[in-house]
């Protein structure tokens, strides 16, 4: 739950926070204060509360480089991912990995698939790291990514800095067996059923 307040109150509470023995730490000092200041004042109280469906990782920040060890260069390891927020009434999740900048950045022609995913329970709140098949979540199903293999494929770019996009949906149903699909057929299957979607997307530039 996000309270929102007028900025000018909200500095009155860090003010008079700043010039006493008390931090900022507690979130519940800070709205208790500001809900004693709207009653002062005269005016209603009001909350807002916010909910973003959101994919991280630990291992890197959105929009930050992603560490050798995830790549062709190091163990080629999947990343540790979380999420949180999905949208009330979504059935099941759909993880889509690609980089939209194959081969070459500067004149890309292709969007390379690293990871798919499907059928992931609404229960699971992410994925460890250097998950194995068999330690996915109870009842999710693979695809195919572009080595026409299961499981994940780090960035190994030929060239240039590209982009990798770890793409969650929220599906309003729980997909057929696709039997191993690749992004095409996944991507089909999902139409009409994405409730929404949650993106992480982290860059790579080969070392050597």
């Amino acid at each position: 739950m996000v309270y929102t307040l007028p900025e000018w109150i909200l500095g009155v509470v860090v003010c008079s926070l700043s010039q006493s023995s008390f931090t900022l730490m507690d979130t519940k000092v800070a709205r208790g204060l500001a809900s004693i200041a709207y009653e002062i004042i005269g005016f209603e109280y009001h909350r807002e509360i916010t909910m973003t469906f959101t994919i991280r990782s630990s291992a890197f920040d959105h929009h930050a480089n992603i560490p050798k060890k995830y790549t062709c260069e190091g163990e080629d390891l999947s990343p540790h991912l979380e999420w949180f927020a999905l949208p009330e009434g979504s059935k099941s999740l759909v993880l889509i990995v690609d980089d939209p900048d194959a081969p070459d950045p500067k004149a890309p022609k292709m969007t390379y698939v690293h990871w798919l995913l499907y059928n992931i329970p609404t229960t699971s709140n992410g994925l460890m790291e250097a998950v194995a098949s068999q330690d996915l979540p109870l009842g999710t199903k693979e695809g195919k990514n572009d080595w026409n293999k299961t499981g994940y494929g780090g960035p190994c770019p030929p060239i240039g800095e590209h982009r990798y996009f770890f793409k969650l949906y929220a599906l309003d149903s729980v997909l057929p067996d696709l039997n191993y699909p690749n992004k095409a057929a996944l991507e089909k299957a999902m139409m009409g059923k994405i409730m929404a979607e949650a993106q992480l997307m982290g860059t790579y530039k080969k070392v050597k």
